[in-house]
This record gives structure tokens, C-alpha cells and sequence, in this order.
């Protein structure tokens, strides 16, 4: 095994756990803190107050780190991030998973984007997956008035909707349509009191993109029966050529999904993505990619926080799997037409 896949291994994936006030991130941080497992994950929340941790499930605490009988920890993140996972990063008996819980009023970017920018941290964990909980209920009405809510909407990678049981099925649907509207690729998971299973919240591996970029978001197929087509935006290619784009809409955040079935030029491809999210970087809340290069048998994945971006040849593409990138862009007016042309030009002729 080469040596930067072994590094790569050892990396603690982390879940950054964002959600609206009274969303329900409380009960699925309690679940995490005392169901029995078998996992040691390490919890960083912004206030132990919040959480109500129940002290009998406290086994020992040492300064502001609380270990559970179930051999998970929580710590609070008084003043900085970084300091608290170094400090859990040297603890004995690295963790499974850290999960960083965000407070409900906040963007989650900064969050994220500490395991871009941190050389440290970004040495021993990887952002694995922000997963967003969204009350059933409230969420329409928090899109109205609530900027931070449609950012952790279209920041997330899994998102909970929770307290569905709340609601109607008209109005759940209704819901789920507006969430699909900020963010079409995000695994949606319908849950009452935040009972959904911890592995589809916890060690994704958002990472490997596959789950996110396969071929188009299901969704779509549901309208007319052969969920291919979307005329509005074909551009006039031929949809068996790959340079399809597709292109949802809210009122101020859009996505856009690219793919070629042609190899990219890397000489091209990066300095392009580096300019374009340099240029635009507070346009764009995420992107994510599974790319192929020419001459290179290795699938190269990357993803970004606005202008920060982290990338990888991640493994070998598979005999029976098509060479074909992908590439998808959440953000606010996002400029669709140069990042549509600029990629164009990236493709190998």
C-alpha cells in the first residue's frame, strides 16, 4: 500500500452536525452519547448546558471533556476548535468518529472549513459529512426568514427531517419539495424523535461521492415517466454525448451538476477549479467531484467549502465502472454559464 494511502486511512472522519434551534440535534447527540454502539466517537458541542447530559451515564471528566459508559466522550468548545481536537486527537484510544455539533443560529462553514485549512488537524481527520436535522414543521417558515437555515440546508450531505410525524403528508411533501429546490443531493431521511440509524449519519464517507453523484438526483425521475430529459436546460446536446447540465431552482440558491464521459486535461482541469473558487468561492457553499483524468487509472475525488478545496486520488476505477466525471456546485447566483464553458474547455479533445 503506498505510503499516502496509509495516512490516509488513519484520518478520523468527523460529522459536523448543524440544525435550527429545537430541530432535534439534542436527541440524536444523546443517542450517539448513550446507546450502546460499540463505537468510541468523540462529541464536541458548544454547550454541555444544552445537551442535558444525564449523569448517570457520566463514568469520569477530566477538565471539560465528560467520557460516557458507553466509551464516547463529549467536550464543549470553549474558544477554539482546533485546540480541543488536538487535545482529542493525543487523547489514549483514538475514536472511531468525532462528530462537532454547531449552535443552531450558525453558518456551518467555518466549522467545516477547519479541516481544510488546519494542518494538523487536517493530518489526522477528514471532513466526512455535514449532516443537517430539519424540523418538519418549522422549516418552511425558517426558509422564509432564516438565511442561516437554507445554508445548512444546502451545506449538507444527509439531512434529517426530523418530527415528521408532526406533519401532514401534503405538507411533508411540500417540505421535502423545498429542500429538494435548495439542495438536491443530500441523503433525506424522514425520523421521528431523531430515530434513524447511526450509520446513516455517522462515517458516510460523503468523501466517496458516489452516493451524491450518481447519475441524477431520483427525484426527477418521478415527473414524466422517463426523467431524462430536462429541456429547459439541455443547451442542445445530446444527452448521450455527457456534457448535460442540470439546474434546480430556488429563489436564491441554485445547483449545478456537470459531467463529461471524455477524459479531463489536469493541466487544464485543477488550475480551473482553483481560479474558479478563488474567483466565486463566496458564491459557491459547496462543491464535490469525482473526476477522470487523462492517462491516470486513478479515480482523483476532491470537495470544497467555498474557497477552500481538498482533493485525492482516492483508488483505481473498476473495470466495469464508466470513466466519466462529475461535478456538482451548490451555491447563491451561482455564475452558470462560465463554470458551464470553463469546464468545456477542460475536456480533452
Amino acid at each position: 500500500m503506498p505510503e499516502s494511502e496509509k495516512i490516509a486511512v488513519q484520518k478520523i472522519p468527523v460529522t459536523v452536525l448543524t440544525g435550527y434551534l429545537g430541530a432535534g440535534k439534542t436527541t440524536l447527540l444523546n443517542r450517539i452519547l448513550s446507546e450502546n454502539h460499540g463505537k468510541k466517537y468523540a462529541v464536541i458541542v458548544n454547550e454541555f448546558g444544552e445537551i442535558g447530559i444525564d449523569n448517570d451515564l457520566i463514568i469520569g471528566a477530566d477538565e471539560e471533556v465528560f467520557e460516557m459508559n458507553n466509551g464516547c466522550v463529549c467536550c464543549t468548545v470553549r474558544g477554539d476548535l482546533v485546540r480541543i481536537l488536538d487535545g482529542l486527537m493525543k487523547r489514549k484510544g483514538k475514536f472511531d468518529a468525532i462528530i462537532v455539533e454547531t449552535t443552531g443560529l450558525a453558518d456551518p462553514a467555518p466549522v467545516a472549513q477547519t479541516f481544510f485549512v488546519d494542518e494538523d488537524v487536517q493530518k489526522n481527520a477528514r471532513l466526512d459529512a455535514v449532516v443537517t436535522v430539519a424540523d418538519a414543521k418549522w422549516l418552511s417558515d425558517r426558509l422564509k426568514d432564516a438565511p442561516e437555515a437554507k445554508n445548512q440546508i444546502a451545506f449538507a450531505d444527509v439531512i434529517v427531517l426530523n418530527k415528521s410525524d408532526l406533519v401532514s403528508s401534503a405538507e411533508l411533501a411540500e417540505v421535502e419539495a423545498r429542500i429538494r429546490a435548495i439542495n438536491p443531493y443530500a441523503k433525506l431521511h424522514r425520523t421521528e424523535r431523531c430515530q434513524v440509524a447511526l450509520s446513516d449519519v455517522l462515517e458516510r464517507g460523503a468523501f466517496d461521492l458516489d452516493r451524491i453523484l450518481e447519475l441524477e438526483p431520483e427525484f426527477l425521475d418521478a415527473g414524466d415517466g422517463h426523467g431524462h430529459h430536462d429541456h429547459d436546460h439541455h443547451h442542445g446536446h445530446d444527452h448521450g454525448q455527457g456534457h448535460g447540465l442540470k439546474h434546480y431552482h430556488d429563489e436564491d440558491m441554485q445547483s449545478l451538476s456537470l459531467r463529461s464521459d471524455k477524459p479531463l486535461d489536469p493541466t487544464k482541469f485543477m488550475p480551473w477549479l482553483q481560479n474558479l473558487v478563488a474567483t466565486e468561492g463566496q458564491k459557491i457553499l459547496r462543491s464535490k467531484g469525482i473526476l477522470a483524468f487523462s492517462d491516470d487509472n486513478d479515480r482523483y475525488v476532491f470537495q470544497g467549502v467555498h474557497m477552500m478545496l481538498e482533493g485525492d486520488h482516492q483508488r483505481a476505477w473498476k473495470e466495469d465502472e464508466p470513466r466519466e466525471s462529475r461535478l456538482v456546485f451548490i451555491g447563491r447566483e451561482l455564475p452558470e454559464q462560465i463554470i458551464r464553458d470553463g469546464f468545456e474547455r477542460c475536456i480533452t479533445t
